[in-house]
C-alpha cells in the first residue's frame, strides 16, 4: 500500500476498483456455496428482475444506473444461459419484457438464505468500521451528482492558473500586444472598423490622455489579456468599458472576469457611478461574462460601431462583488 500512502486521496478511483474488484472474487465463490448458477455482474438485473417481475431493458437500465447497452449485453448472457427470457410487450410490440425462466425462478427461490448471509456479513463489517462505508459512499454519490468531478478539477484548475495572473496598469511597451489581442478577435468575427484603428494605433492619445485607464493581464510575464476603461464625454455613463481580449489559447482560465472585475475596482476608484459597453450578441461568452460582472442590457444610445447589436450597462454602487470561486 506504499503507492497508496504516497499517492493519497487521488487515488480513491483505483480503491475503488480494486474494492470492486476483491469483492467480486470472493462473490464468485460465495454462489457456488449456495449451488447458485450466477455471475457478480449479473446480480442487479436479476434482482430487480425477480423481485419486481418483467422489466424492459431501458426500465431496468435506468433502476440499476446503468447504460442501456451494458444492460442489453448481460440481458444476452443470462438469456443464453437460460435465467431470464423476453417476450413482446402486449401493449406495445415495439418493446420487449425481460422475465425470469424456470431456472431463473428457482435461483430466484435457492439465493434467499444466501442474501440473508450477505447481508449479516456485510453489516458486521460495516458496525466494525469506525466510519460507515455504506453512508460515506451514499454522500459522496450525491456531491458528485451535484458537480461531477470533471467540473470540481476543472475549477481547481481555472484557480490555479488564475493566481498566476497579474494585472498590470498600461505600459507603452505592451503597446503592440494591445493592438494585437484586439485585432486578431475582431478580424475573427468581423471587420476592423475606423474607431478600432484609431484606439488600437494610438491607446495613449485615444484612452490614456483622454483620462482613462487598460489593464494588462500578465501570465508568466507574457500579455495574455487586455481590457480598457474610456472615459466618456457628454454621456449618461462615466465609462466605457471596452476593448477586452484574451489570447484565444488562455480562454477558459478566468482572465477576462479578472480583467473586469479590475476596470471595474479602477472605475471605482476614480469616482465612477456607471459603466457602459458594447458588443455582439454572436461572442456569448462575453455576453455570459459581462452579465456574471453585473452589466444589463441597455439601449438608445449611439454607437460608432457597425457590428454593435447590444449595448449593456452597470451601475457601480449597485454591484455586488463576485469571488472568482
Amino acid at each position: 500500500m506504499d503507492f497508496f500512502d504516497k499517492a493519497g486521496i487521488m487515488t480513491i478511483g483505483t480503491r475503488f476498483r480494486m474494492l470492486n474488484e476483491k469483492m467480486t472474487e470472493d462473490a464468485n465463490k460465495i454462489y457456488p456455496m449456495y449451488n447458485v448458477d450466477m455471475k457478480p455482474k449479473w446480480f442487479p438485473v436479476f434482482y430487480i428482475v425477480s423481485k419486481e417481475g418483467e422489466k424492459s431493458i431501458t426500465e431496468i437500465a435506468n433502476q440499476i444506473g446503468h447504460s442501456h447497452p451494458s444492460v442489453s449485453k448481460i440481458v444476452r448472457e443470462m438469456i443464453n444461459h437460460k435465467v431470464l427470457s423476453e417476450k413482446k410487450d402486449k401493449n406495445d410490440g415495439r418493446k420487449n419484457n425481460i422475465r425470469l425462466t424456470a431456472k431463473g425462478k428457482q435461483i430466484a427461490d435457492r439465493i434467499e438464505d444466501q442474501y440473508a448471509d450477505v447481508k449479516k456479513a456485510v453489516a458486521k463489517i460495516l458496525d466494525q468500521s469506525k466510519f460507515n462505508m455504506w453512508y460515506a459512499i451514499e454522500e459522496f454519490e450525491m456531491l458528485l451528482e451535484q458537480k461531477s468531478l470533471l467540473q470540481r478539477v476543472k475549477e481547481e484548475k481555472k484557480y490555479r492558473e488564475a493566481k498566476k495572473i497579474q494585472i498590470v496598469p498600461y505600459d507603452p511597451k505592451y503597446n503592440e500586444s494591445f493592438k494585437r489581442l484586439n485585432q486578431e478577435w475582431i478580424e475573427t468575427y468581423f471587420e476592423m472598423e475606423e474607431a478600432d484603428h484609431k484606439a488600437l494605433d494610438n491607446p495613449e492619445k485615444y484612452i490614456i490622455d483622454k483620462g482613462g485607464k487598460i489593464l494588462f493581464a500578465l501570465y508568466e510575464n507574457e500579455p495574455v489579456g487586455v481590457c480598457a476603461l474610456i472615459k466618456m464625454e457628454n454621456h449618461e455613463y462615466d465609462f466605457e468599458l471596452a476593448k477586452m481580449a484574451v489570447l484565444p489559447k488562455m480562454k477558459g482560465k478566468g482572465i477576462g472576469y479578472l480583467l473586469g472585475k479590475s476596470v471595474i475596482e479602477e472605475a471605482k476608484s476614480l469616482g465612477a457611478q456607471k459603466l457602459y459597453l458594447e458588443s455582439n450578441t454572436i461572442l456569448k461568452p462575453a455576453i455570459q461574462l459581462y452579465k456574471k460582472l453585473g452589466f444589463q442590457k441597455v439601449i438608445g444610445f449611439f454607437t460608432p460601431y457597425a457590428r454593435c447589436n447590444i449595448q449593456m450597462g452597470l451601475e457601480i454602487k449597485k454591484n455586488i462583488d463576485i469571488n472568482y470561486r
